[in-house]
């Protein structure tokens, strides 16, 4: 577990020693609140003191960000020849790819943290349902550490960031939108099982306040799943050719 710490507090330390941390809380800060409080269905135009405009929009925002932020945390270090070096320090491929993993998330909860001000804003305005905006937050750490293991994946297989990036994002428009096209075109079976596959199924569930088993094995499956492939293909690491 020391050895997960370490190396997440190293690449989050890198993160804020470049201006990608900063790039990235900026961004999604300035979207999160664009729409949230000035365009569309912002919170004073609903006349509500609610913040699904917001769980909307961090849903859209997140999937494009997470990419980028995962793309290189992989990729990069075997583009440059530094994992081997890494990998002899007594680490264990598991214990790499979830110190990498737990940086990227970091900085997702972080830029989430920097949203606080919204609640306080809208308990001024008027009564809300911290329990279901809780859930809210709660879902979009879940939506995103899933996001992050898919992009670690991605960032495993290539040496390339921008490949790492769009291999990333390819898989998570399956689960982001395909599947639950999928699901609205099938009946029976097949329908409800597009539906379960379907990321915006589980995350509309939970940020309307509902806390399902069901949601939180997809969430729990797909980040174990994305890791294990992760860690798999390292274990390749060695083997010529790869």
């Amino acid at each position: 577990m020391n050895k997960i710490y370490l190396i997440a507090k190293r690449e989050l330390q890198t993160f804020f020693d470049s201006l990608s941390a900063y790039i990235i809380l900026i961004l999604f800060l300035g979207f999160s609140g664009f729409f949230t409080w000035m365009y569309g269905a912002n919170i004073f135009f609903i006349g509500q003191a609610s913040l699904s405009a917001f769980f909307s929009i961090a849903y859209w925002s997140l999937f494009f960000f997470i990419p980028a932020i995962t793309m290189k945390m992989i990729a990069e270090e075997r583009r440059m020849g530094t994992i081997e070096l890494t990998l002899t320090k007594s680490i264990t491929d598991r214990e790499f790819v979830l110190g990498k993993a737990a940086a990227s998330l970091s900085l997702i909860i972080i830029a989430l943290l920097f949203t606080i001000p919204y609640v306080i804003t809208l308990a001024n305005i008027g009564n809300i349902d911290f329990g279901g905006i809780m859930c809210g937050y709660v879902a979009l750490v879940l939506m995103s550490a899933s996001y992050v293991s898919i992009g670690i994946f991605a960032s495993s297989i290539s040496k390339n960031q921008i490949v790492a990036f769009l291999i990333s994002l390819s898989i998570g428009i399956f689960f982001h939108i395909i599947f639950g096209m999928l699901a609205s075109g099938s009946i029976g079976f097949t329908g409800e099982l597009f539906n379960y596959l379907s990321m915006s199924s589980h995350f509309e569930s939970m940020s309307r306040g509902v806390v399902d088993s069901k949601d939180l094995i997809y969430f729990f499956s797909l980040m174990v799943l994305s890791l294990y492939f992760a860690e798999l293909n390292l274990s390749r690491r060695l083997l010529p050719n790869n």
